[in-house]
């Protein structure tokens, strides 16, 4: 096929994903408005209000992360850099951004647990930071083992 026509499709669907996921972290925080006005409105416990907004905050910044990415990665006219290369500059932003919405989750959950006193129900929230604590290494291991891979490009 056309490599032009390739690059025109790549691009389309590029923005298409791009702009699903924008709408996507806005409707996020749209609801997440939503949440916090009615909670107020409705009299319930500020801190839970805070709390579930805290999540979900993080779920439309994880969101908006991935739509970034893609723009940047897709939709780009420059299709000589390698791929690693590509990978090692926006990858790290994104599980970044998971791992902290995976840390403040367990961690909202450890708090949550202890002040309803079901320290049995700690395994969950454990089993996340764990996951959370070996993504990081993963993520570590991948930029060391990809280290010279920008010069290897060149």
């Amino acid at each position: 096929m056309n490599d032009n026509f390739i690059g025109t499709v790549r691009t389309v669907f590029a923005k298409m994903f791009t702009f699903i996921f924008f709408a996507l972290a806005a409707a996020i925080l749209v609801s997440l408005s939503k949440t916090v006005v009615e909670g107020i409105i409705n009299g319930k416990d500020i801190m839970q209000i805070f709390l579930s907004s805290i999540n979900t905050g993080i779920i439309a910044l994880a969101v908006f992360e991935l739509a970034l990415v893609i723009h940047h990665e897709y939709s780009s006219h420059d299709q000589e850099e390698d791929a690693v290369v590509g990978l090692r500059r926006t990858i790290p932003r994104f599980i970044g951004t998971v791992c902290v919405a995976l840390s403040l989750e367990g961690l909202i959950m450890v708090i949550k647990y202890s002040q309803l006193e079901l320290a049995g129900n700690l395994y969950y929230p454990v089993a996340i930071i764990t996951s959370t604590a070996f993504l990081l290494i993963a993520l570590s291991v991948f930029l060391y083992l990809t280290k010279d891979a920008k010069e290897v490009s060149k």
